[in-house]
């Protein structure tokens, strides 16, 4: 039978202590919470349970990338998947209204709502059904879907790509030093989020400093392992930032300047970030690509990146996504 609406209770964990209670739903993140919350990641605030007595039936946290933040992106999104589909929507519509009204500041556009999900999971009936009720929840609070994306991973073993000898590669000197070949680059991107960016009015500079401020410069790693690709006459052709987030080693972002495109040099680059990694003696390397990208996908898969997982993000348009007060 699913739960009675008067026996829903919608709340934050009262702390850290609550976490087991959280965890009563699972999801492939479920081991970063306990570092999250103690480096300051997550908030317990942040951090909503519905329940109907003491089961939980659906709950949903919020992330950022540094101690103090604002919520940057809603990354936990779980419903109980033993209650038939209406009711988990019904339910999960109402906790994600809730926890919004309460963690998103008055008026700021609500952050993305990003999920990892099986590669096969269209294929997969019990899948496809439980990710299609998240989404269907997610939509009736006015989400609609951004971009699907291939998760992939270099694992240690894999042949590391040698150098092709076509390219000459140098640190990046610093951030303006890279904003000039992230501007052109934004020109016919592939990339969705880049595409939503210069859809929204932003012109490609302010795009890619936008890129740059808001993901590139929190990057702990050194700036030497970014490398700009020139030609041996001196004329730049790309770049690659090989990097370390809060979990992973990951190849964060590769750009191939629009003149260059189509002539192999993507395989290049990946190549070098990857041996800029791999010298460190990363046990794996993460990176990800839209699921429209082909090309991108394709360079990682000849460099030998495995899909073991996709991701799609939702977002609320700012104007019919914006937190009421």
């Amino acid at each position: 039978m699913p739960p009675a609406p008067s026996r829903l209770t919608f709340r934050p964990l009262s702390g850290p202590g609550e976490l087991d209670l959280f965890c009563r739903l699972s999801y492939v993140l479920d081991h970063e919470l306990a570092d999250d919350l103690a480096t300051g990641l997550r908030l317990p605030e942040w951090m909503w349970v519905a329940l109907d007595g003491e089961r939980v039936v659906a709950r949903a946290a919020w992330w950022t990338n540094a101690p103090g933040g604002e919520p940057l992106a809603l990354d936990f999104f779980d419903l109980d998947d033993a209650l038939p589909a209406p009711d988990r929507v019904e339910i999960g519509v109402r906790l994600l209204e809730t926890a919004t009204k309460a963690v998103v500041p008055a008026g700021a556009q609500r952050p993305e709502y990003g999920r990892f999900v099986p590669p096969d999971w269209r294929e997969d009936p019990v899948a496809r059904e439980a990710v299609g009720a998240r989404i269907a929840a997610a939509e009736a609070t006015g989400a609609r879907m951004l971009v699907e994306r291939l998760r992939l991973e270099w694992r240690a073993g894999t042949p590391v790509p040698g150098d092709s000898g076509r390219l000459v590669f140098r640190p990046v000197t610093g951030r303006e030093d890279l904003l000039a070949l992230m501007t052109p680059v934004m020109e016919g991107t592939l990339d969705a989020h880049g595409q939503e960016d210069l859809a929204s009015g932003l012109d490609a500079r302010a795009a890619a400093e936008k890129h740059y401020d808001e993901e590139l410069a929190g990057y702990a790693t050194p700036m030497t392992w970014w490398r700009i690709a020139e030609l041996p006459t001196g004329e730049p052709v790309g770049f690659v930032i090989p990097a370390r987030n809060n979990y992973h080693p990951i190849i964060a972002y590769i750009g191939v300047l629009p003149a260059r495109r189509g002539q192999g040099y993507i395989d290049d680059l990946l190549a070098e970030g990857t041996r800029v990694l791999a010298a460190e003696g990363v046990e794996r390397i993460r990176a990800a690509t839209d699921l429209g990208n082909v090309p991108m996908a394709k360079s990682f898969e000849r460099l030998g990146y495995v899909n073991f997982e996709r991701a799609f993000n939702m977002t609320w348009d700012a104007e019919k996504g914006q937190a009421e007060g």
